[in-house]
C-alpha cells in the first residue's frame, strides 16, 4: 500500500495498516502503526505481531523521512517462512518462524486486510505525554495503489507447496546481502524501541528473542 500520512501535528493519532484474523481467543495479526507526533518531530512507526492469540511484540523505528509529505511505499510480506515488513523497500522488521523450536507462527488461519484512523492519545506519541489538538482536526490519511497477491479458498493451506507461488521461492526464504545492509542499517540508526530488550517489561526475554527473532 502507498500511504501519505497526516501533516501537520498528528500527535495521538494512529494511522493502521494491518492484517487481522478476526478471530478473538486465537488471533493472528501483523500491524504497522503509525504514530502521530507534534510538527517537526520525526513520525515513528510500530510493527506488532499477533500468533495465535499471543502479541506485545512491539517494535518501533523513526522513518527516515517526511512520510505526511509525499506517499511512500509499505509492504507486509507473509509467507511460511517468515513475515517480513517493509518501506520503500527497505527492511525494517523480520519475524522468522520458530515453530521448530516450539514457538507461535501465524500461518493457520487467513488475514483480511484493514486500515484504520483512529484516537490513542492515552499512549501514542511520547507514552501518552502528548495529547490530540483537536482544534487541527479534521485529520485525514491518504492511500493508494494497493497491490495484493496470496493464496484464498480451501487450497490455502497447501501454499507453501505450490510452484507458482513466487513468494515462497527460494529467493525470500532470507534476506539477500543487499537488503541485510539496509536492514542493519535501520535498527542500528533508526530503531528506538525494541520489546526484546525492554528489561522492565521482560525481566527475561521472550523465547522468540532469545531465538534471534
Amino acid at each position: 500500500m502507498k500511504i501519505k500520512l497526516i501533516p501537520g501535528d498528528s500527535a495521538g493519532t494512529v494511522t493502521a495498516f494491518y492484517m487481522n484474523s478476526d478471530t478473538d481467543t486465537i488471533r493472528d495479526e501483523l500491524d504497522f502503526e503509525f504514530l502521530g507526533n507534534r510538527t517537526g518531530q520525526p513520525y515513528t512507526v510500530q510493527t506488532n505481531v499477533y500468533a495465535h492469540g499471543k502479541g506485545d511484540r512491539e517494535q518501533r523505528v523513526n522513518l527516515w523521512f517526511d512520510p505526511a509529505a509525499d506517499f511512500h511505499q509499505y509492504c507486509i510480506l507473509w509467507t511460511h517462512n517468515e513475515v517480513r515488513f517493509s518501506v520503500d523497500d527497505v527492511p525494517i522488521r523480520v519475524f522468522k518462524n520458530n515453530e521448530a523450536r516450539g514457538l507461535p507462527y501465524p500461518k493457520f488461519q487467513p488475514m483480511g486486510v484493514y486500515s484504520t484512523l483512529w484516537e490513542a492519545d492515552d499512549w501514542a506519541t511520547r507514552g501518552g505525554l502528548e495529547k490530540i489538538d483537536w482544534s487541527k482536526a479534521p485529520f485525514y490519511a491518504y492511500y493508494k495503489d494497493f497491490d495484493i497477491e496470496g493464496c484464498t479458498g480451501p487450497a490455502a493451506a497447501s501454499c507453501a507447496e505450490n510452484p507458482n507461488n513466487w513468494w515462497e521461492g527460494p529467493a525470500y526464504k532470507q534476506l539477500d546481502a543487499a537488503q541485510a545492509r539496509k536492514y542493519k542499517w535501520v535498527r542500528m540508526n533508526h530503531m528506538i524501541y525494541d520489546y526484546c530488550t525492554d528489561k522492565s517489561r521482560y525481566p527475561v526475554p521472550p523465547p522468540e528473542c532469545m531465538a534471534g527473532i
